[in-house]
């Protein structure tokens, strides 16, 4: 079990702010933080700005996590038709979650044109919509138009990469069909082109050059950017094995930051025990993913009495517990969950609210007046001693104009997700060379 300082042993003290109405009141707490200064450019990496899907609506914290998690519902729905694709033989279509909370600027073509797209830890494939669009959602740019661009060039069908698309076949070049699993797809051509991060370009990026594109929840971006394991994914093409991102309180319109390359280093000689690295782990059946290996959950001083095997992954690879930056809370198998709760429930000195007005599973009633509540530590154990003890703000979200405060958790059948309100204020480094995944806390709005 992670070791707290001796007047933490078993629970945690967060500051209610109780504050004027239209503003949202937040929980705080202070926890170790390492403030990283600014990193100029690198040649052989490169920092992109995150911006949240919501950012630029006027939405409450709560009315902020009440959209993100209708669409984590949604994305969670995906990887379990992902899964049922992939245990099931009848099944022959790949499905992709696709969505994303995040979006990250970036320019295409010769001379550069400027877009958004969402970013999607949960698949590989790069892709925007082109003209000739037969099917084209509204984006809230103009469509990429590869005959304005002097560096486009279709794909061959012999290529690795059009070989490595779950769905393909040759025509007029490469043509692709990549499936996000409720009826959402995009189809097109897979061509080459010069993509511009920042400052940085890089010619030759392989990407889907989307005709026909249809469903929900990609009308924030001009398409996707993919960074899962796989060779179609922006990590692998840039021969970059290491990736991270610093994601901001869900509450703040703060910039978050993904770095790739060098960048993505942790800095293991000033950060002191504050680095939790646990190994990755590989699914043959769904390859794209990042699975993490949880061996159990503390609540307070309680471990809870968690079988070993509920977030094991399964010889059919069903089960198991991926890390995810596009799902908004955490989803835990429903037996840990149903602990979770039962936790929570009985050491949190609060009545239980059953109004059931956030949408979240578990919600307490704050006492009217109150500038301080306790809550119990939380602790996630990761395989290789990477023992996560999760500031406050990072499991329980509050609103005392509401008068709730609610556990950002919920429960799922099969497969676990670590969501994003549990990784907030961490650099999260992705080391495909180690197979390893470390988190580091981390003030976020000032790296």
């Amino acid at each position: 079990m992670a070791s707290l300082p001796p007047p933490l042993t078993s629970l945690l003290f967060l500051t209610l702010a109780l504050i004027l109405i239209f503003v949202t009141p937040a929980f705080s707490i202070s926890r170790r933080a390492l403030d990283h200064g600014h990193d100029h450019l690198m040649k052989d990496g490169f920092r992109i700005t995150l911006k949240h899907v919501d950012s630029a609506g006027n939405f409450t914290k709560f009315e902020r996590l009440e959209r993100a998690m209708k669409r984590g519902r949604h994305r969670l729905q995906k990887f379990s038709q992902m899964v049922l694709a992939a245990t099931d033989s009848d099944m022959k279509s790949t499905v992709f979650p696709g969505n994303g909370e995040f979006l990250m600027k970036l320019s295409i073509g010769t001379p550069p044109e400027s877009y958004s797209a969402i970013l999607d830890t949960g698949s590989d494939l790069i892709w925007t919509q082109c003209k000739p669009c037969q099917q084209c959602y509204d984006q809230p740019t103009p469509v990429f138009d590869p005959k304005k661009s002097s560096t486009f060039s279709k794909m061959a069908c012999s290529s690795d990469l059009c070989n490595a698309l779950p769905t393909s076949s040759c025509g007029d070049g490469c043509e692709y069909l990549y499936s996000y699993g409720d009826y959402s797809s995009t189809q097109g051509i897979l061509a080459t082109e010069t993509f511009t991060f920042d400052k940085v370009t890089v010619p030759k990026i392989g990407f889907g050059c989307g005709e026909d594109n249809e469903g929900s929840g990609f009308s924030q971006g001009a398409g996707l950017v993919g960074l899962g394991r796989g060779p179609l994914s922006l990590v692998t093409q840039l021969g970059k094995p290491k990736f991270s991102y610093c994601l901001t309180s869900i509450d703040e319109n703060k910039p978050s930051t993904l770095l790739i390359g060098s960048h993505a280093s942790v800095n293991t000689s000033s950060s002191g025990g504050d680095i939790k690295t646990t190994p990755l782990v590989k699914n043959p059946s769904q390859p794209s993913f990042y699975y993490l290996s949880l061996e159990g959950i503390t609540v307070g001083s309680t471990n809870l009495p968690i079988k070993k095997s509920t977030f094991a992954l399964n010889a059919d690879g069903s089960g198991g517990l991926i890390i995810d930056s596009g799902t908004t809370i955490t989803y835990l198998e429903d037996r840990a969950f149903a602990l979770v709760k039962k936790a929570f429930t009985s050491q949190v000195k609060l009545p239980v609210d059953t109004s059931n007005s956030v949408g979240l599973d578990l919600c307490f009633t704050l006492p009217s007046g109150a500038s301080s509540v306790e809550i119990p530590a939380l602790v996630f154990h990761f395989a290789g001693g990477a023992d996560l003890d999760l500031p406050g703000e990072n499991y329980m979200i509050a609103d005392s104009s509401l008068g709730v405060m609610c556990l950002a958790m919920g429960g799922s059948s099969g497969m676990s997700i670590f969501g994003n309100v549990q990784q907030q204020n961490m650099l999260v480094v992705h080391d495909l060379d180690k197979e390893t995944l470390s988190f580091l806390p981390t003030k976020c709005d000032k790296l």
